[in-house]
């Protein structure tokens, strides 16, 4: 059972989890999204260089599996035009609210310059939707971060990922959103995944950049690739 709950730190899901009530909330300003924001490395960070976030390029980016909004967000703050899609109605709403919260900072505001939007919608429908469309409308990166497998670490981040997995359920449709994407993106399609988890599906990734816990897996577009695969250039 999940019911909404509300307090000065804005819109939140009170799930049961193990017995005990937990608040289930997106933020960007505070906690660990709060501190990679002012500590992190900003474009030097792993999932910047996945997605081509070098020389001052700055690529518009289709997040297909938005979740809590990290991701997306940080695109958006180091210069990327964003469309970060959810397609679960309690997610999405708790998306709207922290970004809501966040650009009542006038700081803040300016630094994301309206660059960050958000789409209540199934990906697979709207990535349909793009490859059957116009090559301008689509973007240069499809960003994928499908519901990994549950790991055994303890920690606050499991417990998120636990309430987050209570209210989304499993993702049953990762890999036809990855060959989907892989028609759309201009450039390339990025997943994430877990540093030592398998590939998504049956294709191979062109390369993957690896952080602490996380790998991104890069494809490259089919036209790009064919492009690339002559000169060896990968990144």
């Amino acid at each position: 059972m999940t019911a909404w709950h509300r307090d000065e730190d804005g819109l939140a899901l009170r799930l049961r989890l193990d017995g005990k009530e937990h608040l289930l909330r997106a933020e960007f300003l505070r906690g660990p999204m709060g501190y990679r924001l002012r500590k992190g490395g900003g474009r030097g960070e792993a999932v910047a260089r996945a997605i081509g976030l070098k020389k001052g390029a700055t690529p518009s980016v289709l997040d297909a599996t938005a979740g809590l909004g990290r991701d997306a967000f940080l695109f958006a703050w180091l210069g990327c035009e964003v469309l970060a899609v959810e397609r679960h109605p309690e997610i999405h709403a708790l998306l709207a609210d922290a970004l809501e919260r966040a650009e009542q900072d006038p700081e803040v505001a300016s630094q994301l310059g309206g660059r960050l939007r958000l789409l209540k919608a199934d990906a697979q429908a709207v990535l349909e939707q793009l490859a059957s469309g116009p090559d301008r409308a689509r973007p240069e990166v499809v960003y994928l971060d499908p519901m990994h497998p549950e790991r055994r670490s303890a920690g606050t981040v499991r417990k998120e990922m636990r309430l987050f997995r209570a209210v989304v359920g499993e993702d049953l449709d990762a890999e036809r959103l990855l060959a989907t994407a892989l028609r759309v993106a201009r450039r390339r399609v990025v997943v994430k995944r877990p540093r030592r988890g398998e590939a998504l599906g049956s294709i191979a990734p062109h390369h993957s950049l690896e952080g602490r816990s996380t790998r991104y897996d890069v494809y490259l577009s089919a036209r790009l690739g064919k492009e690339q695969e002559s000169t060896g250039a990968v990144d």
